[in-house]
């Protein structure tokens, strides 16, 4: 099963935006979505709305592992 991290990447790969553009519409830096996509930072609940927000998407496909 793919990482919580790569499922992001390529969720927001599909979108079209880079790593600065995500952080931008989440509100918070581009090093802080880098450490998320390479699993070496766990975010809030608060942040991980914020994100699947900016993505279009739901926490489930963006964060549920099995």
């Amino acid at each position: 099963m793919p990482s919580s991290g790569s499922v992001h990447v390529d969720i927001r790969k599909k979108k079209g935006f880079s790593q600065m553009e995500l952080s931008r519409r989440a509100g918070v830096t581009r090093q802080t979505i880098t450490l998320i996509e390479n699993n070496k930072y766990n975010p809030s609940l608060a942040l991980c709305i914020k994100i699947a927000k900016a993505l279009d998407s739901d926490l489930n496909t963006l964060f549920w592992e099995e």
